[in-house]
């Protein structure tokens, strides 16, 4: 595992400015919990307004357009969201995948957009129930996630990668232990492929997928689990700092 685990949440399609509490009560547990580095990435909507509101978490943003500018209706650049205070950006998740309709391709221009808005990375692989019962579950995630990576410098700095099998994102299910520690080793060999040895054991691979604080510390502490993209469990303060508690007793 990383020096501190990483647990990001991803509020998704959720919160007003109501949420702020919420975001303020993380915060808070945060600098309590210094073990652990805690970010979160409300909606597009709340950005700027979480950004002002927390001190020792990171905020992020759910998704970015390719393009700097120009006549795109609805979509927000890197750059915008980078202004409005975000640090990293989420690219690649299954629900954008499958929604949107997004390839590994334009999940890579995505991420060269956002790096040069000098935001951070989240790039989210993860395969279909269909998929891992073919038995083609490794294979299909590592084609995914080297297609959708950028090239990058200082990748341990800029790049997190995040585990999510589809089938497992807010349905209850969670991967074995032993599906989990198989898939990130996977992983890690390929970014140390792609970014040699040094680099590619320092990113960070986090699990996701009905994480919840009753499942975390058996799950980051899996070899190769340096945290977690947390999505249902993060819109509430005290499960979401309960993944973090777990997360760093794990760590321990």
């Amino acid at each position: 595992m990383a020096e501190r685990p990483y647990i990001v949440g991803n509020w998704k399609m959720h919160g007003t400015r109501a949420m702020l509490s919420e975001a303020r009560a993380i915060d808070r547990a945060a600098q309590r919990n210094m073990r652990v580095e805690v970010a979160v990435a409300p909606p597009f909507t709340l950005i700027h307004a979480v950004h002002r509101e927390v001190e020792q978490i990171a905020v992020g943003a759910q998704d970015c357009h390719t393009a700097t500018e120009g006549a795109h209706t609805g979509d927000i650049s890197a750059a915008m969201v980078a202004d409005a205070g975000a640090k990293f950006v989420i690219l690649g998740h299954s629900e954008r995948r499958e929604n949107h309709a997004e390839s590994n391709s334009v999940v890579r221009e995505k991420a060269e957009a956002a790096l040069e808005a000098g935001l951070n990375l989240i790039i989210c692989c993860g395969e279909s129930a269909e998929t891992r019962d073919k038995g083609k579950a490794e294979s299909f995630v590592l084609q995914q996630l080297r297609a959708s990576l950028p090239e990058i410098e200082n990748p341990a700095e800029r790049l997190t990668v995040a585990y999510e099998p589809i089938w497992a994102i807010g349905t209850g299910n969670t991967a074995t232990p032993d599906d989990v520690a198989a898939m990130h080793a996977k992983i890690r060999g390929l970014l140390v492929e792609l970014f040699g040895e040094e680099a590619g054991a320092a990113i960070r691979i986090l699990y996701g997928g009905s994480v919840k604080p009753d499942n975390a510390r058996e799950l980051m502490a899996l070899p190769d689990v340096d945290g977690a993209l947390v999505g249902g469990a993060s819109l509430s303060a005290d499960s979401f700092m309960g993944i973090a508690l777990a997360a760093a007793e794990a760590a321990d």
